[in-house]
């Protein structure tokens, strides 16, 4: 065991003593400048700091009152008529539910998913809902490789991408002890990792025009531990910080054109959790796939950072912040978190 022994000396002294050495032992300690010598604030840095302060402050109301009014008047929706639209996992359910609703919006389609008769079938569903145009291709975003040689047909064939939709996940439904290496893997692959692929070979473009928007459908199991969805919610927690924290490099760099939404939806209807069951249904309901799919789209028309449904997961993600462990252990179990997954039948192997 190494002890560390700090030496003090004044900021610039040359004559300070060299770190203490023992005999077959590492260096001790470095010196440093002693805390109590450190440069008195200046009145310039203390008049920065107030103006920074009040700055912070008086922008901190504004933006309160602004979401203040917003919960009274609609919000501005923003024309992506001819903008091009990709949806992984396209296929079916709440893809295919977007691209129907994307596709009344006078869009240009880009299908992918795994299913080729899906495919087709989503594809002549946009049609008739007013697509401008729609491409379809077969991918497994669990592939890298794949995506990119997609991506790369993509951009050849149709263009820039402006408007990306991260959709394509599944689950398996088994305890974590339960669940075989490769079926995590897969969930991690398809549920995660795929978002780094698609937004390597797309964002690109949306950087250099700075304008585009991108979509991560993730899960309220992005934001809370789930009883019996272990690789589930590590792989969409990862998908949230994952978008949020590009989203970050994108606000930091001045790219404030290229816009996020990050979905964190409860169960949706749509068979992937066939047979999982909710405690109380009047606070969260299973949710129905017509009405998740149009509050998206309304999230992406209004660029809306954070969309969480229903309304009560805003509170209850909140909650888990600022309670103490074991009150949240105690809200959780009466929420039911603990038996969601008890009668789970769903779907184990789908990208939708």
């Amino acid at each position: 065991m190494q002890h560390r022994l700090l030496v003090y000396a004044p900021c610039g002294d040359t004559n300070r003593p060299a770190p203490v050495r023992t005999a077959g032992r590492t260096p001790l300690g470095k010196a440093r400048c002693s805390p109590l010598l450190r440069a008195a604030p200046t009145p310039r840095s203390i008049m920065n700091f107030f103006l920074e302060t009040l700055q912070v402050l008086l922008l901190s109301l504004w933006y309160n009152v602004e979401a203040f009014i917003y919960l009274f008047v609609p919000m501005k929706k923003k024309n992506i008529a001819g903008e091009v639209v990709l949806i992984t996992g396209s296929g079916s359910g709440i893809g295919r539910l977007m691209a129907q609703e994307f596709a009344s919006l006078g869009t240009v389609l880009v299908l992918w998913d795994i299913n080729q008769e899906g495919l087709k079938e989503t594809a002549k569903l946009a049609k008739q809902s007013g697509a401008s145009r729609v491409h379809s291709y077969l991918c497994d975003c669990s592939d890298k490789n794949e995506v990119y040689r997609v991506a790369d047909q993509v951009k050849r064939e149709v263009g820039d991408i402006s408007i990306l939709v991260n959709n394509a996940g599944i689950v398996t439904g088994k305890k974590f002890m339960d669940a075989p290496d490769s079926l995590i893997e897969k969930t991690v692959e398809v549920n995660t990792m795929a978002h780094f692929w698609t937004y390597k070979a797309f964002l690109p473009a949306m950087i250099a025009n700075n304008h585009g928007h991108l979509v991560s459908i993730a899960s309220s199991a992005g934001l809370i531990g789930v009883n019996g969805l272990a690789d589930y919610c590590a792989s969409k927690f990862a998908a949230v910080g994952f978008a949020e924290s590009v989203g970050l490099e994108l606000l930091a760099t001045g790219k404030d054109g290229v816009k996020t939404t990050i979905v964190c939806p409860y169960f949706i209807n749509t068979g992937m959790f066939d047979g999982c069951q909710t405690k109380w249904p009047r606070l969260l309901p299973i949710l129905k796939p017509d009405y998740v799919a149009k509050k998206i789209i309304d999230a992406v028309l209004t660029d809306q950072v954070f969309l969480l449904m229903p309304r009560s997961m805003y509170l209850i993600a909140a909650l888990k912040s600022v309670l103490p462990m074991k009150q949240g252990i105690l809200l959780g179990q009466y929420l039911g978190a603990f038996n969601l997954m008890d009668k789970f039948k769903g779907r184990s192997r789908k990208q939708e």
